[in-house]
């Protein structure tokens, strides 16, 4: 992500799909990596995380932060806020 950021993307979709574990280290990167862009105007979603992964993310909250699978408006297309 921060490769990416430095690059000027401001609008970054991970997918998680092959993501099979996630602890304190990657919920800090995922929330820092969402106030990098933030702090610009951008946007950081989520995509394909499943088992335990998916769990970490709906019991921290960063499932709803991050719109975790919603797909509805596109990648592109920013969250309602």
């Amino acid at each position: 992500m921060d490769r990416l950021v430095a690059e000027g993307h401001r609008e970054l979709l991970l997918d998680l799909t092959e993501l099979t574990f996630c602890d304190s280290t990657g919920i800090a990167a995922f929330v820092r990596g969402d106030n990098l862009v933030a702090a610009d105007g951008g946007w950081l979603r989520l995509t394909g995380a499943t088992g335990r992964v998916a769990r970490v993310l709906q019991v921290t909250g960063l499932a709803e932060v991050l719109h975790l699978g919603r797909d509805t408006a596109g990648p592109t297309a920013p969250a309602a806020s």
